[in-house]
C-alpha cells in the first residue's frame, strides 16, 4: 500500500473510491483525480488501469505504471477479476472512470464484466452505488448515444469532461482541475478550497438586466 493512508498514517479512511483509467485520450483527468483525492485524508483510493490506458499515460504524460499506481492507496491489474473490488461485498462509496473510452462505456452498458474495470463498474450499478463515467469522444455516433442512455437508465452518471470558461481559466491545468473538482463534488467529498460560482459580477453588485 502506498499514499497517505499507508502504514504509519494517523488518519483512518472513511471513504473508499475506485478510480479507473481506460484507453481514451485524457489520462490527465485520472491522474489529477487521484492527486485531488490524496488531499482528502478520509479517502482511500483503489486504482485499475487498462493496457490502452497505460499507453495513453506514456504518450500524454510520460508516466509509467509505477508512477500512476504510486498515487493510489491500492492498485490492481485490470485482468485480476478475482480482486476485492470485483465483489459487491467490498464496501465502496463510488467509482470514477477517468477517462472513459467508448469501449468501456459499451462494456458497462451491456454488462460485460470481461475485465476488472468493467466488473467493478457493473458491481457499482448492481449495488446501487455511484458510478461516474468521464466519456471522452467526439463526434458521437448512435451506438455511443444509446450506450450513454442505457448507463443513465441504470443509475450511472455520464460526465463528459467538457471545460467551462465562465471562471476564465488561465491554463490547461486550471481547466482540468475545474472539471476534476466537479467530479469530486459528485462523489460528495469535501473540498474546502474549491472555487464556487457566486453569480455574474453584475448580479453580485445588485444590478438587474432588462431587455
Amino acid at each position: 500500500m502506498s499514499g497517505p493512508h499507508a502504514a504509519g498514517s494517523t488518519v483512518t479512511p472513511s471513504k473508499r473510491i475506485i478510480v479507473a483509467i481506460s484507453g481514451a485520450s485524457g489520462a490527465v483527468y485520472g491522474v489529477r483525480l487521484l492527486q485531488a483525492l490524496r488531499d482528502i485524508p478520509t479517502v482511500q483510493t483503489h486504482l485499475t488501469v487498462s493496457d490502452a490506458g497505460l499507453l495513453n499515460l506514456r504518450q500524454e504524460l510520460d508516466m509509467g505504471r509505477a508512477e500512476v499506481e504510486a498515487l493510489a492507496d491500492m492498485a490492481y491489474p485490470v485482468r485480476d477479476v478475482g480482486s476485492q473490488i470485483a465483489s459487491g461485498s467490498f464496501q465502496c462509496d463510488g467509482m470514477v472512470v477517468a477517462p472513459c473510452s467508448m469501449r468501456m462505456l459499451a462494456a458497462v452498458a451491456l454488462g460485460l464484466s470481461d475485465n476488472l474495470m468493467a466488473r467493478a463498474a457493473d458491481v457499482m450499478l448492481k449495488e446501487r452505488r455511484r458510478l461516474i463515467l468521464m466519456v471522452r469522444e467526439t463526434p458521437l455516433n448512435l451506438a455511443h448515444l444509446r450506450n450513454m442512455t442505457s448507463v443513465t437508465e441504470m443509475g450511472g452518471i455520464i460526465f463528459p469532461p467538457v471545460p467551462g470558461f465562465y471562471h476564465r481559466p488561465r491554463s490547461l491545468e486550471e481547466m482540468v482541475d475545474h472539471t476534476v473538482s466537479r467530479v469530486v463534488d459528485l462523489l460528495g467529498l469535501p473540498q474546502p478550497q474549491a472555487a464556487r460560482w457566486a453569480g455574474l459580477a453584475s448580479a453580485a453588485q445588485g444590478q438587474l438586466r432588462t431587455s
